[in-house]
């Protein structure tokens, strides 16, 4: 059985490769986050909606790497991304970073079909050793064959080059008539994020912005201040302000439905 055989792609928006059983298995319960309900994260979000949208339709498109600090959205987006264009033919694969080598064979099996794929990687980093990397910059760029057209992957990471970067890596660059030559593992570090022709930063959130994360939460909310003062009461304790903060702290603290 090849590993997208048991897949009925046309009343199934998303999958997730399990390497216990060498093949894909149908996402049951798609997370709910929708486009609406995400804030802070404007300028990514046109960003990605804008290239996934030229993907969809048959335009040059790029690979996208969502790169910032943790908490801030970047999964949420994809996800979000994926409720709002499956309708229109986007089918969404989650590939784990240690299941990378079996992305070649993945990529073979989905790239006659009718529809336009999204490989997601979240969290995606590599430490010193790794080598499943390589199976992924063969698919983001090709080597003999050409990467398909309906295939791009959107991966999110916490490192901005997804491979460690270390002071005496800087130390080995070397300066010729003039000009910076970086050593060969800072090349390294970054030629893979190079394969990413979109790149979107993100950042901690202001408190003004946490706080309109928490009244997107909380659209009823009586008493606003008193909110607002528990949100960032709340948000100091964790010592981190952003959207999964707000998440938590609407868990903690919202009443049940018919309360």
């Amino acid at each position: 059985m090849s590993a997208t055989e048991s897949i009925e792609w046309k009343t199934t928006p998303a999958a997730v490769w399990r390497r216990h059983r060498s093949g894909l298995r149908p996402i049951r319960r798609l997370d709910p986050v929708q486009w609406s309900d995400l804030t802070g994260i404007d300028r990514q979000q046109q960003a990605l909606g804008r290239n996934t949208e030229r993907f969809l339709s048959g335009a040059p498109s790029n690979n996208a790497l969502l790169w910032g600090a943790r908490g801030t959205g970047k999964s949420s987006l994809i996800k979000a991304l994926l409720n709002r264009y499956q309708d229109r033919g986007l089918r969404m694969i989650e590939v784990d970073k240690d299941d990378l080598v079996n992305l070649p064979e993945i990529v073979d099996e989905i790239c006659d079909l009718p529809f336009r794929f999204v490989i997601f990687c979240d969290d995606l980093s590599f430490d010193v050793g790794e080598t499943g990397y390589k199976a992924l910059k063969s698919v983001l760029e090709g080597s003999l064959e050409l990467p398909p057209e309906n295939v791009r992957v959107y991966a999110t990471s916490n490192r901005r080059h997804l491979m460690p970067e270390f002071m005496s890596d800087n130390l080995k660059s070397e300066m010729r008539d003039g000009e910076l030559h970086p050593a060969e593992a800072i090349e390294e570090q970054v030629s893979l994020a190079d394969r990413f022709g979109l790149q979107l930063s993100f950042y901690a959130f202001s408190q003004d912005v946490y706080l309109q994360a928490v009244d997107a939460l909380f659209p009823d909310a009586a008493d606003r201040d008193a909110l607002h003062r528990e949100a960032i009461r709340f948000a100091t304790a964790k010592g981190v302000r952003n959207g999964r903060t707000a998440q938590q702290f609407y868990r903690q603290v919202a009443e049940k439905p018919g309360h």
